[in-house]
């Protein structure tokens, strides 16, 4: 009898022993989770100034029609989309991306569409 009762006991201590671990490792994970969450907000807040920067240069632009342009930037690389009344305002707008701060690659896909 005096060994069921050992069993028993070594039984709930190797239970409390294998409890303790998984939460120890589910502990280490949910630390690891705001981490990678804060690196993708810096990394969709830094693609958006990026974006924000663009726009800005795009409105400087002499000669420019900007209403109908979009912006998005994702890691330096930036995609115009939309249509411009003229060729020439496709390339002034293609080479004022080029021009800011950050941005590695312009995709330029305006249009031409005469209004």
């Amino acid at each position: 009898m005096k060994t069921v009762g050992y069993l028993k006991a070594l039984g709930v201590v190797v239970a409390m022993v294998a409890a303790c671990n998984v939460y120890a490792q589910a502990s280490d994970a949910a630390t690891a989770a705001p981490s990678t969450a804060a690196n993708v907000k810096a990394g969709k807040r830094a693609n958006h100034e990026l974006g924000r920067k663009v726009r800005a240069a795009l409105t400087k632009t002499q000669g420019l029609d900007v209403s109908n342009i979009a912006v998005r930037a994702r890691g330096g690389a930036v995609t115009l989309t939309g249509s411009v009344p003229s060729q020439g305002q496709v390339d002034a707008a293609g080479e004022a991306a080029k021009g800011v701060a950050g941005v590695s690659s312009v995709s330029n896909k305006l249009t031409v569409v005469q209004q």
